[in-house]
């Protein structure tokens, strides 16, 4: 397994995030529970302007592996992610190191 940096990038829809963001979090907790999610958190809006997303670190076989571990994520279910991707990350300091 390897670790992967996934970040989201959210639609412009505050009332809708944050009405899906408690299943969201749930949804998270689960993959934590389960040894696969290491961390995760929002990415605030920028002052430049630049849409609010999140990054999770989670492990899995691949990057695509990785993504459809987040396939049944509440927010991209409900197509609040406009974009996402998955980069392979190798933690040699830290929490994450193996």
């Amino acid at each position: 397994m390897a670790v992967f940096a996934i970040t989201y990038v959210y639609v412009s829809d505050d009332e809708r995030l944050a009405e899906v963001r408690p299943e969201h979090r749930e949804f998270l907790r689960g993959l934590h529970a389960d040894g696969m999610l290491h961390a995760s958190g929002p990415l605030p809006p920028t002052p430049a302007g630049e849409p609010g997303g999140a990054l999770l670190v989670l492990e899995a076989d691949d990057a695509t592996d990785a993504l459809r571990l987040l396939a049944d994520d509440p927010m991209h279910r409900a197509r609040l992610v406009a974009e996402r991707s998955a980069r392979e990350w190798v933690p040699v300091i830290g929490g994450f190191a193996h």
